[in-house]
């Protein structure tokens, strides 16, 4: 459903690096200024997670919107469906094709996802194009820590995890714990010493994101960590499935809501920390 994605320029990247082999995706372009890598949340870039691409670009950056998973422009919904398990049906479908690629580590702790390393390369392929002091990323849900593992590039100058999903916490251990190698995280911890920042946010009875891995954040990240998290009673309630996806489904999109306050923020981290005048 490319035809959807309104204003945005379809382009495709490949990068080929010997760990992780030659991998190729396409990404959208939008906007003017310095490059924001907005990574979707499963099912993949929903309707709402174009919204706030184009907010992000409105804001006086460049978008790019990399498609890593799902039917481009696609509601999450299916055709006709209006219940919870219908919805939970086609996340579920997402996320089991996500499972079996050689690209997410969905299950494993201590690892970066391969994916990582060409999103690294986008961008900084983004920042050649663009300019400006560096690149900011957000990830969401089992992307949401794609963000961070990319901040061992020094062009990383802000990064945002929104509701980290993983790894799944079946386990204490899985729970204090987040999807970046142990080598990655040296460096991320390193560059937070120097003035990084990370900005994270989740809602507080979000299982997916349990409150122990933005403990884990704090304890690792210091001050460096900014953690946002919300009362559930924030969530938009007429979302189909539990508090989850702060920035996109559960948005109640007015001002004074703190979900409207946090995609604020988010965007401001970016235009403060990336320079945009004005």
């Amino acid at each position: 459903m490319i035809g959807e994605l309104d204003g945005f320029s379809a382009h495709e990247f490949t990068h080929h690096d010997p760990a992780t082999g030659t991998i190729t995706h396409r990404y959208y372009q939008r906007g003017s200024g310095p490059a924001v890598i907005v990574i979707p949340e499963i099912p993949g870039i929903t309707p709402k997670v174009l919204d706030f691409a184009h907010r992000v670009a409105r804001a006086g950056l460049t978008v790019y919107l990399p498609s890593l998973f799902g039917d481009d422009g696609a509601s999450p919904l299916p055709a006709g469906a209006s219940d919870y398990p219908r919805v939970a049906a086609t996340m579920t479908k997402a996320l089991g094709k996500v499972c079996v690629s050689r690209e997410f580590t969905i299950f494993a702790t201590g690892k970066s996802s391969p994916v990582v390393v060409w999103l690294r390369a986008l961008a900084a392929e983004a920042h050649s194009e663009c300019g400006g002091p560096g690149v900011g990323a957000v990830g969401m849900c089992v992307t949401g820590g794609f963000a961070l593992a990319m901040a061992v590039d020094d062009r990383m100058l802000a990064p945002v995890l929104s509701q980290p999903s993983i790894p799944l916490g079946f386990t204490p251990g899985r729970r204090r714990n987040i999807d970046i190698s142990s080598r990655d995280l040296e460096t991320v911890k390193a560059r937070c010493a120097k003035g990084l920042q990370v900005l994270g946010a989740r809602f507080e009875g979000d299982r997916l994101v349990p409150g122990s891995r933005f403990e884990f954040l704090r304890e690792q990240l210091g001050d460096a960590f900014i953690g946002v998290e919300l009362p559930d009673s924030a969530a938009n309630p007429e979302a189909l499935i539990p508090p989850h996806s702060v920035l996109t489904e559960h948005l109640i999109d007015a001002p004074g809501q703190p979900t409207r306050d946090t995609l604020d923020q988010v965007i401001e981290f970016f235009r403060t920390k990336l320079e945009v005048a004005g």
